[in-house]
């Protein structure tokens, strides 16, 4: 794309454009400029000045993305933009306003990230940049950071109020007289929310004009649909208008929409990522039945009406005009159940019938080719991407935001007799886990339960589907378990044929499949490995297709790991600051669950951040790298360092001791005190799990009692008094290095400290007298025989200017010891013998 850029800024001298793109025509300015003016509010507001990003349609069809912000200057609230000491609009003071124009009307062109999702982008300027105009963008701003908790806080917070919310934007997008919303709200973040809320619910054509802005001082003026308003600026009469937020929304009433219904529960379950997959169901927009479907697939309760619509959605338009049946798996061939043992069989309840076997057909379009490879979808960030949306299933993240989908009883699935459309429910068969191993060894036993189950109505549907069989959702999540658990046999030739024939059952097949293997990426990889299933270039599902590179890519022990995550990243068609569960799956599929090395976690903890880690539970396996690190490793200290200051309150007590010595170790390398770092590399060893952390702290300790400018005496007391063998053995090593042997040889000041040192303390234990000895006699000894006279003499001059006595010790220990004397004497004794 090619997007103009416009800035306009505002000051005590006036307002104006400040520069632009060459090429934007002077009807577009005119029409541009009141859309940024931008009015402060009233009063100093608590959460600090609003910030007004805003999309606006022009009157050739054409958009007008733009963020205005108050820049801090220029303006009191005692007499507005006037009467200080700024300059004028010219530099940027009082007010800025980067806009981006976007030619293209709505909906015109590819799929494209919706505009709300570049609140908080980095790109938005806050003053006029200098070089001259701006050059125009390919795309809109990159998306900000996706706050996942704060963003669950904002739902939970206001849930009674979503479903009205999401009706009332239906009508405001479908309906030209549909009155305004204003949103209330003292934060204007909040407020982005709330328009991030409504355009994900939309289908994606409509959520890309729905205009909005996120502050507006005169809302009544504004000409967006969804104003933004601070507490105290909405109008108290009554008028062509519904006030949402949590400062201005009344008592939430009675919603008769149960589209706007199923989605706050979706929304409330943490799941947006559903709104996008079922917008590429085959379903009129607002059909609370796929929406719902989904929904039961993923285990969020929903209430009996919902469940109805699900249970009533064949997965088709509407009716059978041009189509023909195909069967689905798990709901025409009757098959015997898995084994089951005595103690995992459930007991019958009582007034639960058995179901009954039919042969069930879905009504299905005339099959058309699937999608061939083609350019994925660009990444977008927070809950309104489209189309390669977020997911959050199939694990438990940091966070906790998203609803874990793993096999097992959910809501809604323990009543085999609650009443439903038809006022009958009845039995499920048992459900399978996705691990599932029967007792009499038949390891297609999954598969077979999912290509022939009894069948029955979906789990809470409380009906059965029209043609008889279980519903759709329960199929598929049968089926998608039998295809990780034993994918040769699952994906046989009649599951290929409704997979292709029936995009419903393909749709809710494939978002299980992604949902699993967000949780078990090897088993994804797995399946595409040994099946011939493969993803179409429009099917956003991250997790499925990282899995499905790292099968075609194949192991390769020479690869660079690091860069083959982050093609595993691209791969899958989101943001990982928008869903950071991709990041885990990534770092499962190259790692296979191990740590990575020291520098490449390094590496990806400066390249990703923290906070990405923090939410995706990645960090875990960071802080095993470090603590698991050799000795040796050069990239352990500064990883280290790293962890405990983003980690420190979540590090469990075994790594904590390990990480704190490898933090030790960058300190003393850096010039920390060597006394501090002995006592803190003794205690903190007695408590480290492993070997190499110690190891690496003593030797770092070592290095700095050996280092040019040489030990304090407090410290030299300390490493004596230890009788630690290891760190008097690390402290025996660094004495014997070459970086020493060539100091002692070109430094008499050197020579002169260590021999003070290694000659003193002569009381201590038997562990260092040992040490003392050792390296007096077998380091210092052999290399001064070698030393020059003058070398000697000024290391004896370097010790008599700070303990004469030492001096006196130093000439006579230079001379030969007393078996080097009986050796002489010796040698002198054997001629005369001779004579």
């Amino acid at each position: 794309m090619n997007l103009p850029q416009l800035h306009y800024a505002g000051g005590p001298e006036g307002s104006g454009f400040t520069s632009v793109t060459p090429g934007v025509g002077g009807e577009l300015l005119r029409e541009a400029e009141p859309l940024l003016r931008y009015e402060p509010p009233l009063r100093a507001p608590s959460a600090g000045f609003p910030e007004a990003l805003s999309l606006s349609v022009l009157s050739d069809g054409s958009r007008l993305l733009s963020r205005a912000v108050h820049t801090g200057a220029g303006f009191d609230f005692d007499s507005g933009y006037g009467g200080g000491s700024a300059a004028g609009a010219g530099d940027g003071d009082g007010f800025h306003a980067h806009a981006v124009h976007l030619p293209e009307p709505a909906g015109a062109g590819p799929a494209r990230p919706l505009p709300v999702t570049a609140w908080g982008s980095a790109q938005w300027e806050e003053r006029t940049p200098a070089g001259g105009p701006p050059p125009p963008l390919e795309r809109i701003p990159a998306p900000g950071r996706h706050d996942r908790a704060a963003l669950a806080a904002f739902v939970a917070a206001r849930g009674p109020w979503l479903a009205g919310f999401f009706a009332d934007v239906r009508r405001a997008v479908e309906e030209p007289d549909a009155p305004r919303l204003l949103l209330v709200e003292e934060d204007s973040a909040a407020v982005a929310r709330w328009v991030m809320l409504a355009c994900g619910v939309l289908p994606h054509e409509r959520g890309q004009w729905l205009t909005f802005t996120t502050y507006a001082r005169r809302p009544l003026l504004a000409p967006q649909r969804l104003v933004g308003v601070l507490p105290g600026d909405e109008p108290a009469e009554p008028g062509p208008w519904r006030v949402y937020g949590g400062a201005g929304a009344g008592t939430p009433g009675e919603c008769g929409d149960l589209w706007a219904r199923t989605a706050a529960a979706v929304w409330l379950a943490a799941r947006p990522e559903l709104f996008a997959r079922v917008r590429r169901l085959p379903a009129e927009p607002y059909a609370a039945g796929p929406l719902a479907a989904l929904a039961l697939a993923a285990g969020i309760p929903l209430e009996p009406a919902a469940r109805e619509a699900a249970a009533g959605w064949d997965g088709t338009h509407a009716g059978p005009a041009g189509s023909r049946t195909v069967p689905i798996p798990g709901a025409g061939v009757p098959a015997a159940q898995p084994p089951e043992s005595a103690a995992t069989s459930p007991a019958p309840r009582p007034g639960a019938g058995a179901a009954p076997e039919h042969t069930g057909t879905a009504v299905a379009p005339e099959p058309t080719p699937e999608p061939t490879a083609g350019p994925t979808p660009e990444p977008t960030a927070g809950p309104t991407a489209e189309p390669a949306d977020s997911t959050g299933t199939g694990g438990t993240g940091a966070t906790g935001a998203g609803t874990a989908v793993a096999a097992g009883p959910t809501a809604g699935r323990g009543d085999t007799t609650g009443t439903g459309a038809t006022g009958a429910g009845t039995a499920v068969a048992p459900e399978p886990g996705p691990g599932c191993a029967p007792a009499s060894g038949d390891a297609g036993a999954c598969a077979a339960e999912a290509a022939g189950p009894r069948v029955g109505p979906a789990p809470g549907a409380g009906a059965p589907t029209p043609g008889g069989g279980e519903g759709l959702p329960e199929v598929a999540r049968r089926l998608a378990h039998a295809l990780v658990s034993d994918p040769e046999r699952a994906y046989g030739p009649r599951e290929r044929e409704s997979l292709a024939q029936v995009p419903a059952l393909r749709a809710l097949v494939l978002d299980r499949l992604d949902a699993l293997a967000a949780g078990d990426p090897a088993a994804g990889a797995r399946l595409f490995e040994r099946t011939g299933l493969r993803l179409g270039a429009a099917e956003a599902l991250p997790h499925l297709r990282m899995c499905a590179r790292a099968a075609q890519a194949g192991p390769d022990a020479g690869a660079d790991r690091v860069r083959v995550l982050e093609a595993l990243l691209r791969e899958s068609g989101v943001s990982l600051y928008a869903e950071p569960l991709v990041l885990r799956t990534g770092m499962r599929l190259v790692w296979a669950g191990q740590p990575p090395e020291a520098a490449e976690a390094g590496l990806l903890l400066a390249t990703t951040g923290a906070a990405v880690h923090r939410d995706a539970g990645t960090w875990e396996l960071l802080a095993r790298a470090a603590a698991a690190a050799p000795a040796g490793d050069g990239a352990a200290a500064d990883l280290a360092a790293e962890l405990l200051r983003h980690f420190g309150a979540e590090l469990p007590d075994g790594q904590r001791p390990a990480l704190l010595l490898w933090e030790l170790v960058r300190d003393l390398r850096a010039g920390g005190p060597a006394g501090e770092g002995l006592r803190r590399a003794l205690d903190l060893g007695a408590l480290a799990a492993g070997e190499a952390a110690r190891e690496a702290a003593y030797a770092a300790v070592a290095g700095r009692l050996l280092a040019q400018d040489g030990p304090d005496e407090p410290a030299l007391r300390a490493l004596a008094g230890s009788e630690d063998p290891a760190l008097l053995a690390a402290y025996r090593q660094a004495a014997r290095s070459a970086p020493v042997a060539e100091l002692l040889r070109g430094d008499p000041g050197y020579l002169a400290s260590c021999y003070a040192a290694w000659s003193a303390q002569p009381q201590a234990g038997p562990l260092w007298r040992e040490t003392r000895t050792e390296l007096l006699e077998g380091v210092l000894r052999p290399l001064v025989r070698e030393l020059p006279a003058a070398h000697l003499a000024a290391a004896g001059r370097e010790l008599a200017r700070h303990d004469a006595h030492r001096a006196r010790e130093f000439h006579a220990w230079r001379g030969p010891s007393a078996a080097g004397r009986l050796r002489g004497a010796l040698r002198g004794l054997i001629p005369r013998a001779g004579r």
